[in-house]
């Protein structure tokens, strides 16, 4: 089923900071992807839930070629009317009350970071900059960001750990409270840790956290990066817990393929970030804005979200019995919405690579799993073949566990 990429004499010239898969994407249609030679793969990666409405949906494409013929770039020294659109729509849907809109999720963490502290300063409390984060993070890439995750594979090599990060063990309450100090400025957690394994925050603990932020005067920030704008079932994730945020990054899924990010902020917590305080020069372009706009036309019209709780309800009974047939290589099913996970006992890579063979796209994440993060756009139909092509997958590993070992 797989479709190699044709192989260059030249030797490349990127970074080999990846492991490329040897396959080539061509066009997209809907949940598939599809390479030159016509090869289809059902797409449940969604470029690490990142194409939320799939690819080639026909209302973004719009969107974006017709602001293209119109202009791409201005910077925010002007006033940015789909900008100032899409972020009083993202207020009305949400806690927020206010947005500041940057490239990706690493930048929206770096300003959800530092509208914590300079909220801080800003009440005549500089001391107060150290951030507790969570053991499994993933925040971003940058210097802070690999800090804030506190991964020690990510920060190898790249000199001292940015201070002003504190980890603690995931859903230890008595460690959690021991971590706070006078020079606390925030708790900063993912409601569902993608990079991480797909660990679900128990509601409980959720609510904990803000009752926690009250107590001590704390900003609570929810990296919402990669469970937002839809994929757990609800617009943002914080929904299922029923609490909110102080401070909300966002990303991936509101540009729906298109680079954009945001971070939202209640008036209270943005209160330190004025004139001057931060700024972007890409962050807000309107093409960006146009494909924002256009995603959220479609993820807030009537009963879309519904509809994703109801596929992805599919999906997980289906896995479910899935395991039950597999016992020998899925441990558990993680995650929530279309945002789900298989723990495996045989190495993720293999499944990974069985399941591409088979011509599903899926993607590897921490704790031994597997992420299944399709377009929110399935049915039946794609949630029927993506079943069958992972059995398929969990055949392939399970003959390999049967070979003998001089193979």
């Amino acid at each position: 089923m797989s479709s190699a990429v044709p192989v260059s004499t030249a030797p490349s010239v990127l970074l080999p900071t990846y492991a490329r898969a040897p396959v080539a994407f061509e066009r997209g249609e809907g949940a598939w992807a599809i390479t030159s030679d016509g090869t289809r793969y059902l797409d449940f990666g969604a470029g690490i839930a990142v194409n939320s409405l799939g690819h080639a949906h026909p209302h973004l494409v719009k969107a974006l070629t017709e602001q293209a013929g119109k202009i791409w770039h201005t910077s925010n020294l002007y006033t940015m009317p789909d900008g100032e659109k899409l972020a009083r729509r993202l207020c009305e849907a949400t806690f927020a009350e206010r947005v500041f809109f940057t490239n990706s999720g690493a930048e929206a963490n770096e300003c959800a970071i530092k509208m914590a502290r300079k909220y801080h300063a800003a009440k005549g409390h500089p001391e107060r900059y150290r951030i507790i984060t969570f053991e499994g993070a993933f925040h971003g890439r940058t210097l802070a960001t690999i800090a804030a995750g506190g991964q020690q594979k990510y920060i190898d090599g790249f000199g001292p750990k940015v201070d002003g990060f504190d980890q603690v063990p995931f859903d230890d309450e008595a460690a959690l409270k021991a971590a706070i100090t006078p020079e606390t400025a925030a708790l900063m957690i993912e409601p569902i840790q993608g990079e991480g394994g797909l660990r679900s925050v128990p509601p409980r603990m959720l609510r904990q956290l803000r009752e926690l932020c009250d107590e001590h005067g704390l900003m609570l920030i929810f990296d919402e990066i990669q469970t937002g704008v839809g994929r757990t079932g609800k617009f943002f994730s914080y929904e299922h817990a029923g609490v909110a945020p102080d401070i909300m990054s966002i990303a991936k899924g509101i540009g729906g393929g298109f680079p954009m990010g945001a971070c939202l902020a209640t008036e209270e917590a943005a209160s330190g970030m004025t004139l001057g305080t931060h700024g972007t020069t890409f962050g807000g372009n309107p093409l960006a804005m146009a494909v924002g706009n256009a995603v959220l036309d479609v993820i807030l019209g009537d009963g879309f979200i519904e509809k994703v709780a109801q596929t992805s309800l599919r999906l997980r009974q289906s896995l479910a019995q899935l395991k039950d047939q597999h016992p020998d290589v899925i441990e558990e099913i993680r995650g929530e919405g279309l945002m789900l996970g298989l723990k495996l006992i045989t190495p993720n890579t293999d499944f990974v690579a069985e399941a591409r063979a088979a011509g599903l796209l899926v993607v590897a994440a921490g704790d031994n799993v597997v992420r299944l993060l399709p377009p929110l756009i399935i049915g039946d139909a794609e949630v029927s073949e993506a079943v069958s092509r992972l059995d398929q997958a969990a055949r392939g590993v399970e003959a390999t566990l049967k070979r003998p070992a001089a193979e």
